[in-house]
């Protein structure tokens, strides 16, 4: 700088504060920005069509479709208006059947007043090979007793934990199986999958797509999980700010491979901890089974 010219005034207080006001109130502004459009997307349902080979199915399946629902988390961020809209939407794509992967309640704690109007609602889906579900952890109230006494006492939903059931179509057979939630119930996938044959196609419904990590079978052709939200905030070129799982982001959503089978993770419906969803709408799933 030349020697005779002026030097820049420093700034004053009153402007440096001006200044940093400025820019906290942008910076506001753009976080409020953020959650307001979080809170907008968790009430956008979005359908999400896939196709999943599955070993051993017979041809009477192929081109079954399966609607998936998960995470429902009735209670203080998901009303009952949401869930019948959410069950309006899955009995339009009018699938062969449903798989529901638990957390219908939104907190355990809270059990008793959560899980029982939402079973009301998701008991209205209707499917012509039915309609299966298994719990998650946050229907584990009183140790799983009160899921246990609402879906016996709701018919039009099949309990899958720790068992299977075969559907049949055109003569032929597909194994449904089922476990307890991985981190508060007692899952077993040898009980579940005891009178599955050798060689059968079958579709395991487990909340947690950890248990393919800690519990591979060969015999499970697809497995059906919830869960993770899909991180439930999603950072372009960062990823998931939050997952519930102990092995990264390998199921933060969609298809997978476990150790011994594929996992399908749907991103559920639903949310935890914070009422909002970022680059990570609600979803159902609406898989076609092929044979492969």
């Amino acid at each position: 700088m030349d020697a005779m010219s002026p030097t820049p005034p420093a700034p004053t207080r009153r402007k440096f504060l001006r200044r940093v006001g400025r820019v906290g109130v942008g910076l506001l502004a753009a976080g409020g920005a953020t959650v307001g459009y979080g809170v907008y997307e968790a009430s956008q349902i979005r359908v999400r069509r896939q196709s999943v080979g599955i070993p051993n199915l017979s041809r009477g399946f192929d081109g079954v479709t399966v609607g998936v629902l998960t995470d429902f988390h009735h209670g203080p961020f998901v009303s009952l208006d949401f869930i019948r809209r959410a069950v309006g939407i899955a009995n339009g794509l009018s699938p062969d059947l449903f798989a529901l992967l638990g957390d219908f309640a939104h907190k355990g704690t809270h059990t008793h007043e959560q899980l029982p109007p939402c079973m009301a609602e998701v008991a209205k889906l209707s499917a012509p090979l039915g309609v299966f579900a298994v719990p998650g952890n946050h229907d584990m109230g009183k140790g799983g007793a009160i899921y246990r006494e609402v879906v016996a006492r709701t018919p039009e939903v099949t309990d899958l934990t720790n068992r299977a059931v075969p559907v049949t179509r055109h003569g032929e057979t597909l194994w449904l199986a089922g476990v307890d939630d991985l981190w508060w119930g007692k899952p077993d996938v040898a009980a579940a999958l005891t009178r599955v044959p050798a060689n059968a196609a079958a579709l395991l419904l487990s909340h947690n797509p950890d248990l393919a990590e800690l519990s591979p079978d060969p015999r499970v052709g697809l497995m059906l999980s919830g869960h993770t939200h899909g991180g439930q905030a999603y950072v372009p070129g960062y990823g998931p700010l939050w997952l519930p799982s102990r092995y990264g982001s390998k199921y933060c959503g969609g298809l997978a491979r476990g150790p011994a089978s594929p996992v399908f993770v749907s991103r559920g419906l639903g949310e935890a901890g914070v009422p909002l969803r970022l680059n990570c709408p609600p979803e159902i799933n609406l898989l076609t089974l092929t044979a492969g």
